[in-house]
């Protein structure tokens, strides 16, 4: 609360510093977001107040139903009638096909006076680029390969949190034995595939996956290696419960929190449940990578695209608000409330906790090894098609017993081919 009122009193400051005629050149910034609940809609309303600091007037674009596809119904419909929003939240392969159409800013004045270059790891920068030119700001980054666990029941089945594929196994079979469910999963398509691409990158390593779910590879997604990460995919869900079908995820979290399972393999919005449960990371959950990736990261990484528009007031703006979300401070208040990590590589992560510590850790030591690749899962490697169609063939190997591996193995290489 304290950190809060700080800020808000920070930025009320400058709100009283700026002068009539810096008033005079303020614009208004329409953006299209989703973060409404919880510690999201705390970030959002650290951003608003950056730009109001700024004198610039903030309008949200109401969207229904979170980020689905009636936002990008409406979002379309917008800038075809040539009304198009300063901002909208747009990540990943999308940002290059709306800037194909020819809708985007061009925001390299910004990027080039922030150093956005020397900050950026090549490969976010590059999703952020449309032709070598800066289109988006990004916000944050989630690492997607994370197992969580729950350090008191490990210790009543006397086993140990794993990191390798057979150690998981072997722990699984320990809190089965303990009348522990050992994995929490919700039965839900992008809750499979959060965890197929997991045993992918642990099983099949870093080069496997970004020939197999980034580049689509069709030799490597019939490979024997294939075969390997189908079968370990198939062996985790033997240690979920028979419940987990449609069970959304931050309930699945909670089976950990309570000590009902064992471990779960989910993104690091997990940490936001345990965190609002009143645990603390290293005592009450432990946070590890999935089995076999210590040394690689998946990332899922929140972006705004920004919008051709006309009013030079409003142009203003809308480039203080790219400016504002790759600002060091903003970068902070917005990723202690989101659970996130910052973007930029040079951060101050005082104030973070070890999980965020370890996240951020890896995500300099991979990005410079080449082994920080994009989340097939959330959307920032393939387009919308082709992820789609192969997250529906994992899903179905995953909820039907009687499927083969090479059934499966052919459903995911014709997916990928899906246009």
């Amino acid at each position: 609360m304290e950190k809060t009122t700080r800020f808000a009193r920070t930025l009320l400051a400058t709100v009283a510093g700026l002068t009539v005629a810096g008033l005079a050149q303020a614009g208004e910034v329409e953006v299209l977001h989703w973060w409404t609940s919880g510690g999201e809609a705390k970030a959002a309303s650290a951003l608003k107040a950056t730009l109001q600091a700024k004198g610039h007037t903030w309008k949200d674009f109401a969207v229904a139903g979170g980020g689905g596809d009636s936002a990008m119904t409406v979002l379309k419909s917008r800038v075809v009638s040539g009304n198009a929003p300063a901002a909208a939240q747009i990540k990943g392969p999308s940002l290059q096909e709306w800037a194909a159409e020819g809708v985007l800013a061009n925001i390299d004045d910004v990027a080039k006076a922030e150093k956005w270059d020397s900050v950026l790891p090549p490969v976010v920068a590059n999703v952020m680029k449309y032709k070598g030119s800066y289109i988006a700001a990004p916000v944050n980054v989630h690492r997607v390969n994370w197992l969580w666990a729950n350090p008191e029941v490990f210790k009543k089945a006397g086993a140990k949190v794993p990191t390798t594929w057979d150690e998981f196994f072997v722990s699984a079979e320990a809190l089965k034995k303990a009348g522990i469910i050992p994995v929490a999963h919700g039965g839900q398509p992008w809750q499979d595939f959060t965890t197929f691409e997991s045993v992918a990158l642990g099983v099949g390593g870093t080069d496997f996956y970004k020939k197999a779910l980034v580049q689509l590879d069709q030799g490597t997604l019939k490979s024997a290696t294939m075969d390997k990460v189908l079968e370990t995919f198939r062996k985790v869900k033997g240690y979920t419960d028979k419940n987990a079908a449609g069970r959304d995820w931050n309930l699945a979290t909670a089976m950990v929190i309570k000590g009902e399972a064992g471990m779960q393999l989910m993104g690091d919005w997990a940490k936001g449940e345990f965190i609002a449960a009143g645990k603390v990371p290293g005592k009450d959950f432990t946070c590890a990578a999935a089995p076999g990736t210590a040394k690689a990261f998946t990332f899922n990484v929140d972006s705004f695209a920004m919008f051709k528009l006309k009013n030079e007031a409003n142009v203003k703006a809308q480039k203080d608000l790219a400016a504002a979300i790759m600002s060091t401070d903003f970068q902070e208040v917005f990723n202690l409330n989101k659970g996130s990590i910052p973007v930029r590589l040079n951060m101050d992560l005082a104030k973070f906790d070890d999980c965020a510590k370890l996240s951020s850790k890896d995500f300099v030591d991979t990005a410079k090894s080449a082994s920080l690749v994009p989340s097939v899962a959330h959307g920032m490697a393939v387009p919308s098609a082709a992820a789609g169609a192969i997250q529906d063939a994992v899903s179905q190997f995953w909820n039907s017993d009687k499927m083969s591996v090479a059934e499966a193995k052919a459903k995911i290489a014709s997916a990928a081919m899906a246009k």
